[in-house]
């Protein structure tokens, strides 16, 4: 509304409401009276944003599934939520070693067999009750439990070395010896065997043992403490208010918070559109872009010369493959939420690796850097990430573009065109088409699948490009992966560990994230290898035992690698205060100023 218009809603309102006001002076009083009860009444419609001063905001292309819960969700977009609530015993710093966190110190004994950890005091939740070690144990507790996998828990690699585990989540025994709080800001974990890496072990955010201790541990990822944004609580330097159609995220500072009352009030966080996405940006309606979207990489270029903005390019911490479903769990183990190799249905439409290993002769995946993420990523052979210690690419089968070597390998393979329609049959002479799967969100995923599928279909393999789905529906489709299940090829992109390269988490057969159903027993055992004392203490050993396992994984391929993407972040300069680190842009977000 502007100011020459007012002398107008004076005279409709003298007509409507038969008020006499024959003086300016008295229609400036009514055009203030007008102002003033708009501008409330859009406060309130805003749902008050309009009284935090101190507001930002940020914005990835894919809603969150909608499972705020730290040990159970499923997506890196529900983690990035996470960040802003919850916190750990340590976290990382610019080199991936640990430092202190909620823990401001620990001690490891001498057999590395436990890990003691003295906890910060005065830390509060943000409903205002006290943190203390019983949270820490009841986290861990849950973890263990016998109903945790069943009720959706993926995180068994973080309590399965955890002493008497086994004998806990068998119900054999109710004492829970892994976690023991020695006092109130004193916490002890013990382990079977001696842990080659206890600190990762003590890394997962902790819940509040007093918000959850009432609820069934089936029914924690479906209550309101684990969905509901204005009932999640956590320790962190923000509270998560707000959730409107799961297109917008409000957050509140937390008063309280024990590092320091934030700076920022409020961070607006939203799903947009990535074709959108950078006009928004330019306009300053957008703040803030970090993981795990970021920004493409066709439109860094096009920011770069804005003077407002800083922009951050760095090696990402995640991949995108092309998974193989190798196998598909029996229904009776999918009903119970079961991960039993020994009961897996064998996929032969891609049982052969002279089948996967053409599949990957056949993608130019260098052209896919070079035109899709316009030359910003690698091609990568390894699925341990190349910052870490432990990758070796050396040791990797290459599979460089060669169409003419992936026909030849489909031949050895037997699956032959004979009836001369351009697209191969199977040994048998039936009919082989392979269902490939994506999620919808992602507009660089949305472009490769149509690639693949092209690149394929010229050496003679009939794809068939589902409709894409939304990356929670995606996500049930790939865990509830039946022997009914259609699924033979899927795209995804795998956010990697950076504690520890530790391959446990993705490619273990007893995972419930292998959503390839790879079930090898060399690569689970050479897995064991790395991480079992006292040869597994010395680095060398595990680096090696590591080069032995993803050159296994090359030649067996379960995935086909297809790119790492480079981190491409941005912040508006308007914000200060931010200390980007590897993996994440939210370090010391406490700390972060806005102008």
């Amino acid at each position: 509304m502007t100011i020459n218009k007012l002398p107008v809603i004076c005279m409709k309102m003298n007509n409507m409401g038969g008020i006499q006001l024959n003086t300016v002076r008295k229609c400036k009083w009514l055009s203030l009276l007008v102002v003033t009860s708009l501008l409330i009444l859009s406060a309130c419609n805003t749902g008050k944003s309009e009284l935090y001063e101190k507001t930002i905001t940020g914005a990835t292309d894919t809603a969150p599934g909608g499972l705020f819960n730290p040990i159970f969700y499923v997506d890196m977009y529900e983690e990035t939520i996470l960040e802003l609530t919850h916190e750990r015993l340590v976290k990382q710093n610019e080199k991936l070693e640990f430092e202190p966190n909620l823990a401001k110190s620990w001690t490891i004994n001498e057999d590395h067999t436990a890990v003691t950890f003295e906890l910060e005091e005065g830390v509060k939740w943000h409903d205002g009750e006290p943190f203390t070690a019983d949270d820490v144990v009841f986290t861990y507790e849950t973890m263990s439990d016998p109903d945790y996998v069943a009720a959706g828990g993926l995180r068994t690699l973080f309590v399965e070395p955890l002493l008497d585990y086994e004998e806990y989540n068998a119900g054999e025994t109710t004492d829970f010896k892994g976690v023991v709080a020695e006092d109130d800001y004193t916490v002890t974990f013990h382990f079977n065997e001696p842990s080659i890496t206890p600190l990762y072990m003590a890394s997962v955010p902790i819940i509040p043992k007093h918000v959850f201790e009432e609820i069934p541990i089936k029914d924690m990822p479906g209550a309101p403490a684990s969905q509901e944004a204005e009932s999640i609580i956590g320790t962190g330097p923000f509270k998560f208010v707000h959730i409107t159609d799961r297109e917008r995220y409000i957050f509140l500072r937390h008063e309280d918070y024990w590092q320091g009352t934030p700076d920022i009030e409020r961070i607006n966080y939203r799903v947009v559109e990535s074709s959108v996405m950078i006009g928004l940006i330019e306009k300053g309606e957008i703040d803030f872009v970090g993981r795990p979207s970021g920004i493409q990489a066709a439109d860094y270029s096009t920011l770069e010369p804005n003077e407002n903005l800083q922009m951050i390019e760095q090696l990402d911490f995640s991949y995108q493959v092309l998974g193989f479903k190798l196998n598909h769990r029996t229904d009776e183990d999918v009903k119970n939420s079961a991960i039993q190799p020994n009961n897996w249905v064998e996929n032969k439409k891609l049982a052969d690796p002279k089948v996967r290993q053409a599949i990957t002769y056949a993608l130019d995946r260098e052209g896919m850097v070079n035109g899709l993420l316009y030359g910003k990523g690698d091609v990568i052979n390894s699925p341990i990430a190349p910052q870490h210690w432990a990758s070796s690419e050396e040791r990797t089968n290459k599979y460089p573009f060669d169409p003419e070597k992936a026909k030849k390998l489909l031949d050895e393979a037997g699956f032959k065109d004979v009836d001369g329609d351009g697209f191969r049959e199977d040994p048998e002479g039936e009919p082989w088409v392979l269902n490939m799967k994506y999620p919808a969100g992602n507009q660089l995923r949305e472009r490769t699948a149509p690639l693949i599928k092209q690149q394929l279909e010229e050496v003679g393999v009939r794809i068939n490009l589902k409709q894409p789905k939304e990356m929670s529906a995606f996500l049930i489709d790939m865990e509830n992966d039946d022997k009914e299940d259609d699924t033979d090829l899927y795209l995804i992109g795998w956010g990697l560990e950076t504690a520890d390269p530790d391959p446990t988490e993705l490619w273990s057969s007893r995972t419930p994230w292998n959503y390839s159903r790879w079930n090898n027993a060399k690569s689970d055992e050479l897995i064991k290898q790395a991480l079992t004392a006292p040869k597994a203490l010395e680095q060398e050993y595990r680096a090696e035992t590591y080069a032995e396992w993803q050159q296994l994984y090359s030649e067996d391929l379960p995935a086909v690698l297809l790119y790492i993407e480079p981190a491409l972040w941005v912040y508006n300069k308007r914000i200060g205060g931010v200390h980007a680190l590897p993996h994440t842009l939210f370090d010391d977000i406490h700390k972060w100023t806005v102008d």
